[in-house]
């Protein structure tokens, strides 16, 4: 049985946690910048270095779920993602700062298993549509946790961590409480050696070539957009001239922007384009738009950049997800959504790492170009070559 009025708790949820993500994400390179003093190099391996906790976390929490039921795992990563926050509250130097990252690494890989939750929950007509409101709940969390981190940047950066961790501390209270378990039918699963790096689960998505050209998709999506990652927030510090506040409203503007499409257009667009022809426009638009970034000129045509970068982003990434878990089987959503995730952070650990190095050393247009010309990659394949493997409904 579907259980379709568990999808606004598991929203809620995800929202309020990501509101602490939201309020970071923006501040960390300007704290590393003005605080630590650290150039641009080391911002983008801070930034990997969360995304490489998930790369090795989240294929393991999808099968921890699938055996064990969603909510326990999701408590138990929220309150160490507060964790997380409340060391980077007290950080000092670099490497507690590294330290601090590692801690929200562990607990940001529940993402692959709010997925899986909302899998349980759905059917396949209603998937997309659900699938988006982790896409909402992200939006929703750069609308309004970088105006909230602006604002509580003016009171310091420690003020900043606590606010944070305040909010993860809330959804785990939240879904302690309320969030029923949704994995119900759980099937006892053969226990074998737990490894750091799940490369059996991976070799079976990938064994079967829908899966496999799916999730070769969201990798290189993810790669293109985590160019971006940290830098966009140095694009607009050092090139730009923002403020932390001016940054936080940037980041606000296309956070709206994707909440809208994910959260309230998604279904509507893929009822009137259908998942084909979204696929195509929207990578066709985050190519465009990644392009534009470093010469919009202004706050505002940055913004109009921003807010069709958004458009493309939230068409493409819930129709992904959806396809993603329309071909993997009922019993094993958990696992191949974490698979899934898995690599999604290894592509968003690449992409700052290559962001940092390559606006430090080539040029700050060099991190949007590069995610660009990875775009391209996916408009032709989505014109050519997908079609013809995937059976779009």
């Amino acid at each position: 049985m579907k259980n379709k009025s568990a999808l606004p708790l598991i929203f809620l949820t995800v929202f309020i946690d990501l509101l602490g993500f939201g309020i970071l994400i923006p501040i960390l390179p300007a704290f590393a910048v003005k605080q630590l003093g650290v150039d641009e190099a080391a911002i983008g391996i801070a930034i990997a270095v969360y995304s490489f906790v998930q790369f090795i976390f989240n294929p393991i929490l999808g099968k921890l779920s699938d055996k064990h039921g969603r909510k326990p795992i999701i408590v138990v990563c929220l309150f160490i993602n507060a964790l997380g926050y409340i060391i980077f509250a007290f950080t000092t130097s670099y490497l507690i700062l590294i330290a601090s990252r590692v801690v929200a690494g562990i607990g940001g890989s529940s993402i692959s298993v709010a997925q899986a939750y909302i899998a349980d929950v759905t059917t396949k007509e209603t998937r997309s549509k659900g699938m988006g409101l982790i896409g909402s709940a992200f939006g929703l969390g750069f609308v309004f946790g970088p105006l909230i981190g602006g604002f509580l940047s003016k009171f310091g950066y420690m003020e900043t961590g606590l606010g944070a961790a305040a909010f993860s501390l809330l959804a785990f209270l939240v879904t302690l409480i309320l969030l029923p378990e949704s994995n119900v039918n759980r099937t006892e699963i053969v226990e074998t050696k737990r490894k750091i790096l799940n490369i059996d689960a991976i070799v079976k998505a990938f064994k079967n070539p829908n899966l496999a050209i799916l999730i070769s998709l969201f990798f290189i999506l993810t790669f293109s957009f985590a160019n971006i990652y940290g830098t966009f927030a140095l694009l607009g510090i050092e090139v730009y001239g923002f403020s932390d506040l001016q940054n936080g409203y940037m980041f606000g503007i296309v956070g709206l922007s994707s909440a809208m499409v994910q959260g309230g257009l998604i279904g509507p667009i893929t009822k009137f384009l259908g998942k084909k022809k979204i696929l195509i426009i929207g990578s066709a638009l985050i190519m465009i738009t990644l392009a534009l970034i470093p010469y919009a000129g202004n706050f505002l045509w940055l913004a109009v950049v921003g807010i069709f970068l958004s458009l493309g982003t939230g068409m493409l990434q819930p129709t992904l997800l959806s396809l993603i878990s329309e071909v993997a089987s009922d019993a094993e959503q958990g696992i191949t959504l974490g698979v899934n995730q898995s690599l999604s952070a290894l592509a968003r650990m690449l992409g700052p790492l290559w962001g940092g190095f390559a606006f430090e050393f080539l040029g700050y247009p060099l991190p949007f170009l590069t995610g660009s010309a990875f775009m391209l990659l996916i408009v032709i394949a989505t014109i050519f070559y997908i079609p013809k493997r995937i059976n779009f409904q």
